[in-house]
Order: structure tokens, then sequence, then C-alpha cells
């Protein structure tokens, strides 16, 4: 039996707004690896925002973060690219012209300036969830090492700041205040297709389960892709097909639909 890898997006697809990760997923996951085939974390978070334990409990053979970023198998990064300071100060000073409160999202932090998002759920779960990996953009200007960034765009203007910046990014519209900034040619697709050369696994033999606008890149590379019944209309108009949601228990259904347990 041909070796088949499959990638996992993580919010919304392996767990949800409370971080609640299915048994039924933890088994899938285990049973497909006993199986002989990989599993992969492939996610828009940027390296440093995944870090929770019960995430690498799991088990998993590598991580695509960051939209194809940032590739790792097994203990080694075999991929990164970063973005330089000065392309970021610009993207700041511009995004912040138009009203934009950027996170700048990177392999080791994340920065955001608090004072942008007082009260707000996202900022209260980045900060639950990153502690000291979660600084200041203000506070450590210049020494920014990020490879991609999002934005709260409730502002006026989106549309002129996205096109003074198109030759520097791709973007992920989440809707109409959420947007991601990721490095011109750059999604989770890439990533996939960087695995898969590198580790001889055929395309056509791979799975990929999301559920958002982030995952169509890797939908679009991957041999088969699942979305989450609890996803976005636009991953499941682009999906093969779609299995249950995340909370019943989808990803196993659609792993023995699949035959990969």
């Amino acid at each position: 039996m041909a070796r088949k890898a499959a990638f996992f997006d993580i919010d919304g697809t392996l767990w949800n707004e409370k971080n609640e990760i299915p048994e039924s997923t933890v088994k899938a996951i285990r049973a497909l690896r006993k199986n002989g085939h990989l599993a992969f974390l492939c996610s828009g978070r940027t390296r440093g925002f995944i870090q929770a334990p019960e995430l690498f409990a799991i088990g998993f053979d590598g991580i695509v973060s960051g939209c194809g970023t940032m590739i790792e198998y097994g203990s080694e990064v075999i991929f990164y690219k970063r973005l330089e300071n000065e392309l970021v100060d610009y993207t700041i000073r511009t995004v912040r012209h138009y009203g934009f409160r950027p996170i700048l999202e990177g392999r080791e932090f994340l920065y955001l300036d608090e004072v942008d998002f007082v009260d707000e759920f996202y900022g209260k779960k980045l900060k639950a969830e990153l502690g000291n990996r979660l600084r200041g953009i203000e506070e450590n200007w210049g020494k920014w090492e990020i490879s991609k960034l999002s934005c709260a765009t409730d502002s006026e203007g989106k549309e002129e700041c996205f096109a003074v910046l198109a030759e520097h990014y791709d973007y992920m519209i989440h809707n109409p205040a959420v947007a991601e900034m990721v490095p011109k040619g750059f999604h989770k697709g890439k990533g996939v297709e960087k695995v898969c050369e590198l580790l001889g696994v055929d395309l056509a033999d791979t799975f990929a389960f999301g559920d958002s606008a982030n995952d169509l890149g890797m939908f679009e590379a991957a041999g088969t892709a699942i979305a989450m019944g609890n996803g976005s209309d636009v991953a499941k108009e682009a999906a093969d097909f779609v299995t249950d949601a995340l909370l019943e228990d989808g990803i196993w259904k659609a792993c023995k639909r699949l035959e990969l347990i």
C-alpha cells in the first residue's frame, strides 16, 4: 500500500473555539499513522502560535505552519520564509494609515499592541494561549521576526490598502473584519507540495482537512479535500466532500470513508 499523507488545519478542524479536541479525532490520527501514513499539522498559525501540548500529544510527523512559510519534519526545520524587517516596518505603517490593527506572526513570537484589542475575545485568547510569547509591536520596533501577519480590517479604505501592498502579499479574507496577509505566492498548498517533494509522496495520495478560506490553497494542492461540517461555505464549495462537524466525529468518519483507518 502506498504511503499517504494527511494534512490537518487546527482551528475549526482539530479543535473548536474552546480548544476542545474530540477523542475520535485523536484516535483517527493515531490509527492512520499506525497504518503507515503520515500526518501533518497544516495551519495558518505561525509556529510561535502552535504550542499547545494537547496538539502535540496527538502525534504528528511534521508541521506546515504560517500558511506554508515554515515546514518541519520530525524535529528538523526544512524550510522557512522570513519577512525582512524593512518590509514589516513599511507594512505596519501602511496598514495603520488605513485604520487596520495588525498582529505580526512569527516563528517564536506573535506581536500586537494590547491597546488595539482591549476587551476583545481574540486578544484575550492570544494572551491566554501564548503568555510570554506574545509581545508588543511598538516596544519591539525593528526587532520583529515574522513570516506573515493578520489584521483587523474593520475600517474604511481596506480595498485601497490591499492594492497598495499587493506586490508584497496575497490576502485571505475571512470576513469584512479579518484578513490574513501572507508573502506573495505562499499558502498552505505550497507547504503540502513541498512536503511531498521532499518525502517522495505523490500529491494524488494526499488528503487535506480544513474549514475556512485559508485552507483553499491546501484544498487545491491535495489529492482529496475534505471540509468540516462546521466550516465556511467557501471551504465546503471548494472541497471534494463535506464530512460531519468537528464535534460530530467528522475527522474519524472521513478517515474511515477514505480507508485511511
